[in-house]
This record gives C-alpha cells, structure tokens and sequence, in this order.
C-alpha cells in the first residue's frame, strides 16, 4: 500500500503512546488498519520529561500498529498538549496589489504566513494560525473570501502559542524513533475532529478530553475554533489523590478508580466494601467505595471547576456566545462511572460522552471506537486531511505547468508559422508575378 493511501497519528500522551494508521474507505468513512500502544513512561503532565523512554515507548507502539496491518510507518502526525499551551486573539491585514483579480487561497496563506511571523515571547513559537471571521473593504462576517473581490483583506485569527524545546523535544523524540514528523496539531483540535458534528460546532460546544496528565478544552461556535487552553490535572492526579487517601500502591489505586470508583458519592452505600492484598504478608486493606468515591468526587470537581472558570474567560454568559450543545467529555477520564452528571451539575450545561465514531467506518471495532483514541483518530484525520490538500496543490501546480508548457509550445509554433501579413505580401508578390507572365503571354502572340 502506497504512503499517500493512508495517514499515522501518534498520540504522545501522559499515560499511554497510540499509533493508529488509518486510511478513507470508498464511502469517505475512516477505516482502521492497526492500533499500537504502550505504556508512557518519559512523559509528565503532557511535556516529554525523559527523552530515552520516550523513544523506546514510541518504538513499542509503532511496532505493534505495523505487525496488526502490515504497513512500514514512515510519517506521521503528531499530538501536543502541555501546561505550556497558550492561545490569543489576533487581527491581522493585508493590502492587495490588484482589486480587479478575486481573493485567492495564495492571499489568504499571505495573510496566514504574516501573522507566523508574530514576535512571541521569548523561548515561544506559533504551532497554529486559525482563521475565524474574515472582512474585505470594511465588510464583516465573511465566512468564505475566496472568490470575492477587494482591495484590503482582514482576519480575525486565534493563535495557539506553545515553548520552542517542549515541541523541539517532541521532533526529536519523533525523529530517533526512525520516523518523518509530517505535522505537530494541538491535541483538543485532534479530538474536536473525531468526536464532534458539524452541528454541534455551529450550536456551540465545549470539548473536554479528560487524559492521564492534562484536560484539554477547545470550545467551538458558528462552526469556528473560538477558545483552547490546557489544564495540568488529570487522571493521575485521581489516582494519586487515592494512593494517599486510602495509602495503598499506585497499581492498586489505579485499578481501584477504574473498577470502582465513581465520581458521584451519594450512590454508594455506607456498608459496601473493597478488600486489598496487603503486601509481603501485611493484612488486607479495608476501603469503602462511599469514601473512595468522595475522594474521586473532590478532584473531578476541581477539575471540572478549572475547566468552566475557562468557558466562562470565552464568555459563555453572554447570548450572543451560548454553547447551546453543552459539554462533550473525552479521553480516559470521561469513562469514570457519572462523571457526565457531575459536569451537568458543575457547569449547568447538557452533556454527553464524545465516541470517536463519527467518522469511523461501520465495521470498526470496539477498541478504536472508545473515547480513549479520540485525539489518535483525530490525528490520523488531520494527517488524511494534509496529505489531500497536498495532493490538490500538486495538481493545481501540474496544471499551471501544464498550461504554461502548451502556451509556450503555441508561441513557438506561431513563430514558426509565417504571419497573415506575410502570407498576403507573399500572396501579392505571386499575383503581381502571374500577372506580368500572363501580359508576356498575351505579348507573345
């Protein structure tokens, strides 16, 4: 199978490496060839902290994806996220030589590139440039400008902003493991992709991937990106609040929050109880669920308090920007037992558990389709996506060339063939020949 037919997200999270390979199925339908993952052991709060395991961890998971489908991983897109993520508002212009030609794409990637060029504070790059509303002359609300004539092309943009080494040591991690780093996308947008609809976009929504290091939030309206921020906390700080709450291991608390725990107290009853192995010998552990959930329940609510004091900075109070589609909660952490309820209850808004099922063919199984590989399926649509735009800007290149070769074949050819007004002084030269020869003729006789 040829490189361009499928794409490769590699997922670099806090608690687990994903690499997913992907392809378009007949009917524009994402089709999963393999699933790879490992256990992330170099990554801390979403930034690569140890570069060696994370190599080896990535190798792990790419090696496992290539046995399931059989395909050799060159390139691939890549996630991140971190404490180090933060976004503006920026409005940017450019002035256009010629009013008389339409807006182009070659215009808005000008606009685009100038607002690259950003200063930034120091030891911070732009990882994206998305544009929201446009204005040509003066109008507003342009959604699509291509097509449109002006004069002076303007945009609002929001700009995802993140620290050079975290993404450098991404690249580098990428890049030892044998592997073309294609793209880096913020991860929320990742998951925004496989988990949202179209309707919810325009709706309003907020997306929240809850994972093992981070909570990501991206928050959608009119069917534009209008807010994305990263917040340090997530699974693992539930699992260590119950490693010291109930001081048992981390394996334990681990399997604890996931088999029992619940982020709602109110359901367990005071006589329900989990018994734990003691270790070497020690006496067995006796916790109740009552207390377990109370202590899952303190941090799902603090988190989720960070994350709305986050959707309120966007303005949700305001009419004019109600996310009237809610919440939609991803990731590992949305599997914790009523955490729905809870998010219902903390921001006051509808919610629903995000399936990356979307997108994904009908014959998909189970694994792909859990709200765990919601930013791998993202980012193996993000890759799709790039690797067509880069198709039709190939194409949109041959043709130019295509055009241009004929145009100049033509030109050629007109410089070879005489021009009409030799072709009539040569024409004339002959008539007043057979003229003269005829009057000879006559002469003659």
């Amino acid at each position: 199978m040829e490189q361009q037919e499928y794409a490769v997200g590699l997922d670099i999270g806090t608690t687990k490496i994903v690499a997913m390979i992907g392809r378009k199925n007949e009917y524009g339908k994402l089709e999963i060839l393999g699933v790879g993952r490992s256990k992330s052991l170099g990554v801390h709060r979403g930034v690569v902290n140890n570069i060696t395991q994370t190599i080896t961890s990535i190798q792990q998971a790419v090696s496992q994806a290539e046995a399931v489908s059989g395909i050799k991983i060159k390139g691939v897109t890549v996630g991140i996220a971190g404490q180090h993520i933060r976004s503006l508002q920026h409005s940017d212009y450019i002035t256009r030589g010629d009013s008389e030609v339409v807006i182009n794409q070659d215009d808005i990637a000008k606009l685009c590139n100038q607002v690259f060029k950003l200063v930034m504070l120091p030891g911070e790059e732009i990882i994206h440039v998305l544009p929201q509303e446009y204005k040509i002359d003066g109008q507003s609300d342009v959604k699509e400008p291509v097509g449109m004539y002006g004069g002076r092309l303007e945009a609002n943009f929001h700009v995802v902003v993140g620290q050079v080494a975290s993404i450098r040591n991404i690249y580098r991690c990428v890049k030892s493991a044998d592997l073309d780093l294609k793209k880096i996308t913020l991860e929320p947008l990742a998951s925004a992709d496989a988990v949202l609809s179209q309707e919810e976009k325009e709706a309003g929504v907020a997306l929240i991937d809850i994972g093992g290091g981070t909570t990501d939030l991206a928050i959608f309206k009119d069917g534009i990106i209008r807010h994305t921020a990263v917040i340090p906390q997530g699974g693992n700080i539930i699992t260590q609040d119950i490693k010291e709450g109930c001081s048992i291991i981390e394996k334990q608390a681990e399997l604890l929050k996931t088999k029992f725990g619940s982020a709602w107290p109110g359901e367990n009853k005071e006589n329900e109880i989990v018994s734990i192995p003691g270790l070497r010998g020690r006496e067995p552990k006796e916790i109740t669920l009552k207390n377990l959930s109370k202590i899952i329940h303190a941090r799902v609510i603090e988190i989720l308090e960070t994350v709305f004091v986050e959707i309120k900075n966007y303005g949700h109070d305001e009419p004019k920007k109600q996310l009237i589609a809610g919440v939609v909660l991803t990731g590992g952490g949305s599997q914790l037992k009523h955490i729905k309820q809870l998010a219902e209850y903390v921001t006051g808004m509808p919610s629903r558990i995000g399936y990356p099922n979307e997108h994904l063919a009908g014959d998909s199984d189970t694994e792909s389709t859990s709200p765990l590989f919601a930013t791998a399926v993202g980012l193996v649509m993000k890759g799709l996506e790039d690797q067509f735009e880069e198709e039709v800007e190939e194409e949109v290149v041959e043709t130019a060339a295509t055009e241009v070769e004929e145009n100049v074949e033509e030109m050629q050819e007109e410089e070879e063939r005489p021009s009409v007004s030799e072709e009539i002084k040569k024409k004339g030269i002959f008539d007043s020949w057979a003229t003269k020869f005829k009057e000879f003729l006559d002469k003659a006789e």
